[in-house]
This record gives C-alpha cells, structure tokens and sequence, in this order.
C-alpha cells in the first residue's frame, strides 16, 4: 500500500455527534496500522451555519479520545491552512478551470426565479432539476453568448458555478464497503461548486483540498454516498488520480428505526456528544460523555464495535490493540444500533481493569466535592470492597458513604422487615463482645459473631440484617465483617449503641 494519508473534515456547525468521533476513530485507526498520517480539516465554507466554540469543541473531543492529530489547524503542516475559510482564493481557481474545459459554467439565475421553477414543477407533479433537462432554458452561460455573459459578471451581477454533469452516462464507483456501485448520470442534478459569496460549496472545497493534501484514503459517513457520483466525476474532470473510499454505516436508533440524533439521547437518557455542550444562543445544555463519568477508552473502545468487528469473540481492545487489528474490510454495510446498556457495559469492564490505586485517586475527588476528607490508604480499601458493584466513579458514593459517615437515618422498610423486639438487646450483646476483641480484622470478627450466634442458638439472618442496619442505615453493602474491619472497632460499636436506643 502507498503512503496513507486520511483526514477528518467536520464542519464547525455545532457539537460533534458521536458518528463524526466515530469516523474520525477509523480514520486513524486506519492511519496508524499503516503508519500514516492523520489530518484535521475545519471544512468551513458554509458561514451562515458557523457555531462559535464549535472547532474548538471537535479538537477537545479528539483529544480526550486520544486521538492524536498529525496535521491540522494547531499542528500545522505542509499543506495549510487547515481550515478551508483561509482557502478561498484556491478554490476559484479550480473552478474556473472547469469552466475552462466547458466542464462547468455561469449561472445567473435569482433564488427567486429557481424558487418559482420549483413551484410549477410541483404544479404538475414533479421535482424541479436544473439538469441537462432544463439547462439549455436557463440563465446561465449556456444559453448566452460569451460577451453577455462577461458582461454580466463585470456588472456585478451575482452567479453560481455549476458543474455540468455528463449526458447519458454511466458512473462506476468502488468502496471498500460498499463494493461497486453504478449510477446514471440522468440521476444527478448540475450541482452548484461556487457560491455567489465567493465560496466554493463543500463538493469542489473537498475534492480540491483532498486532491492537494495527498489524502489517499476518504473514509466518511453513509450520508456522503449519494454525493459520490459527483465527486468521482469531478475528479474524472479534473484527471486527477481519485482517493479510495469507505463510506461508513449510520448509526442507529436503539430500536433501530432511524439515524440516532440528539432527541433519543434526551429521551432515553444518555448522551450522544463526546463532551458536554452549551449552546451559544440558547444556553441549553447537553451532557458529554466524559462529564457522565465514561472513561475515554470505553468510549472509544464502545465506538469501535459500531459498525465494525474483529471476527473473533474478543471485546475489550486498548486503542493500540484497536490499531492492530482494526480492518476497513471488517466494517459492515448495514447501520449500527446504538445499545446504552452495552455502552454501561463496556465503562464497568474498564472501571473494573484499573487498580484500586488508579480509582481511588479519581474518587478522592468526589469525595472532596461533598467535602468529605479521609486517608488515601482507607479510600483504597472501600473501592476494592465496592468497585464490582459500580459502573462510574461517581457510583462509587452510593456504594460506600456508609465507611465515611454514620447513618443518620434508617430505612423504614427496612426496620420494619429486620428489627425484631429482640434485636435491641442481641445488638448490645454483640458490641460488649466486640469491645473485647484482641485482633479486629475480617476472619476474627466473622468468627466471633458465629460462635456467638450459634451459642446462643439466634437466628443468623435476622442477627446479621440487624447489625447491617445500624451499621449502614439500610440493606445494602458488601460483607459484614469488611465493614466493620474498615469503619474500625470504636465506630462499628458506637454505631450499634447509638442505633439500638433510637430503634429500640
């Protein structure tokens, strides 16, 4: 294979839905098992849609991902600009060629007269195309002489430059995971390259700046497949060497019933943008990935398998076992649902890969945010005993408040379930047996509480669920004698004498 060079090109119109992370993923993946290269192109030319804040909002959700830019508008690189608004003056040029080779041509008609066009077309029942149809009858270059049509434009008279798309033709594409694919040219409308603002539209930008920026590889979403026709065939025009293409899947609903958007994510729950986004003109705000508490290897590691697998039965991949065994062939052709529950799945395994150490340093911060301080050695222990139950660091808190504060309340259903008339006095018994305790470590207390029990002939359960009840407040936390062991002697009996006088 020749050198890869592959780029990323969002348009900075808003927050980057996790389909465009999930493309800039493949791409480099891609890049790195062939040791390529890895491009960031701002693809900005639609000004009317420009978002403030939203460039810098895709090169932070790259980054967090950990996917490493090669060349763009930070980095620089051969080729800059990286953003195509510093390009303009190249794209005329192109254009203009193309009208050159009669490839191309002026066309002057008003958004008022194409929208009237477009009216009587639906009078009668059908679409209105400014094709090899109707072009001979339009105002465009076509249809004036070349003096008319210099004049126009020294006037000032505003204009398109539209490609003219080729009668009677047949265009022969090839994708990676498409395979072949074969359209008529009677399908395709002629469309505009130039804007009136002197901007070129995003089909002649991106074939000009892939064609100058060496891309080898244009690996983009399935939303771009029906524009690939056009760009083939301007590359045809220009007798340029096309790039290799891989249009990828859509990502779907859960149900599978349509693209996911945003309004799913709102609906049932889970975020669909990498990293938290206020909107500049609403102040309305979505929640991000990485503020909920995802890890960004899970997330990546999540995206990965939306649309893609390894053949094999093999799930959890570092990003450096992603680049290795990562294969565009592999990539399916059929849309990918979305699975929240999967995407849990795959935070808990991570939670559950890093060391109690690693977890304990990233829950010593929440702790802090509900002003609580303890010694690092204890917060260690308390995740090692609770991680298994827990997808996210910020779980970790209703798994274990009860090892860094004394319940100041009971459940009431709980009381009513597991504190019997006899539990006041069990639970004074047990604390005077604690107290003399000589080692207050896990297998000494499950001992002595045993022998105890089994002594005084009482019932096991509600023995136990009564201690658990005082000690915690409720039903819940890991074993008994793991509690106690870390809350220490002194609060563990404090704890049962206080709750015994407020039960009774």
């Amino acid at each position: 294979m020749n050198t890869v060079r592959v780029r990323f090109a969002p348009s900075p119109t808003g927050p980057l839905h996790i389909g465009g992370v999930r493309t800039a993923l493949y791409n480099y993946l891609f890049a790195r098992k062939h040791k390529g290269t890895m491009i960031l192109r701002i693809e900005d030319t639609d000004q009317s849609r420009y978002v403030s804040g939203a460039e810098e909002y895709i090169m932070e959700s790259l980054e967090w991902c950990g996917i490493h830019i090669d060349e763009g508008v930070r980095e620089g690189g051969p080729h800059a600009p990286y953003r195509q608004s510093e390009r303009k003056e190249i794209y005329q040029q192109y254009a203009l060629e193309l009208i050159e080779k009669g490839q191309a041509y002026y066309a002057f008609d008003t958004p008022e007269e194409l929208e009237n066009l477009r009216k009587q077309a639906e009078s009668g029942h059908k679409p209105f195309v400014y094709n090899f149809e109707t072009r001979l009858s339009l105002n465009n270059s076509l249809t004036r002489s070349i003096t008319e049509t210099e004049n126009l434009i020294k006037s000032g008279q505003p204009y398109v430059i539209r490609f003219k798309i080729p009668e009677h033709s047949e265009v022969v594409m090839q994708d990676i995971v498409r395979g072949t694919v074969v359209v008529k040219t009677e399908t395709l409308d002629d469309k505009v390259l130039f804007k009136s603002d002197g901007l070129p539209t995003y089909h002649l930008a991106n074939i000009v700046d892939d064609h100058l920026m060496q891309i080898s590889h244009v690996i983009r979403g399935e939303e771009w497949l029906p524009s690939l026709p056009l760009h083939v065939l301007l590359y045809d025009a220009f007798a340029w060497q096309p790039p290799v293409f891989a249009h990828l899947p859509l990502l779907l609903k859960p149900d599978g019933n349509g693209k996911l958007s945003k309004r799913d994510g709102d609906r049932l729950g889970f975020p669909v943008f990498p990293l938290r986004w206020v909107d500049p003109t609403s102040n309305d705000v979505s929640s991000g990935y990485r503020e909920s508490g995802y890890f960004p290897d899970a997330f990546i590691n999540m995206l990965a398998f939306l649309g893609w697998n390894p053949g094999t039965e093999q799930e959890l991949f570092t990003l450096e076992e992603l680049i290795e065994v990562f294969a565009l062939e592999r990539v399916n052709k059929s849309g990918a649902k979305f699975d929240p529950d999967k995407t849990r799945w795959f935070n808990h395994q991570y939670l559950q890969k890093k060391s109690p150490e690693e977890l304990s340093a990233l829950f010593t911060e929440e702790l802090a945010n509900k002003g609580i301080q303890a010694k690092s050695d204890l917060i260690t222990e308390v995740v090692a005993l609770v991680r298994e139950r827990v997808s996210f660091v910020k779980e970790l808190w209703d798994e274990s408040y009860f090892f860094f504060e004394a319940p100041k309340t009971y459940d009431d259903q709980v009381v009513q379930k597991r504190w019997k008339p006899e539990s006041a006095l069990q639970m004074k018994e047990i604390a005077a047996i604690l107290r003399h305790v000589e080692l207050f470590d896990t297998v000494t207390i499950d001992e002595v509480i045993k022998n105890w029990i089994s002594e005084k002939g009482y019932n096991t359960g509600g023995v136990m669920n009564a201690i658990r009840l005082l000690l915690v407040g409720t039903s819940k936390g890991p074993h008994l004698s793991d509690i106690m062991k870390v809350i220490g002697r002194e609060e563990t009996i404090s704890r049962l004498d206080s709750g015994s006088k407020i039960l009774g």
